[in-house]
């Protein structure tokens, strides 16, 4: 399965990660574990959303979607 998701930092609620993976509890666990430099200084993370898809281009195109101004708004409207 891939997973798009959507984490918040717990210290510090304004910084928001979106991503992508195949294996969504050991990503959550790497950025916890200040695996991935960009979410290492804001650690522990909370698992906000989590969307699953069958098809990886999908689950990709969906997540640069999210990262877009209007996936934005849209995450900030329904997924938050």
């Amino acid at each position: 399965m891939n997973y798009v998701y959507l984490l918040r930092s717990i210290p510090n609620p304004d910084q928001t990660y979106i991503g992508f993976t195949e294996d969504l509890k050991i990503r959550l666990a790497a950025h916890n574990h200040g695996q991935s430099p960009h979410t290492a200084k804001f650690k522990p993370w909370e698992l906000i959303t989590d969307l699953a898809f069958k098809d990886k281009s999908t689950a990709l195109a969906f997540e640069k979607y999210l990262k877009s101004h209007s996936g934005k708004a849209f995450a900030s409207k329904r997924l938050w």
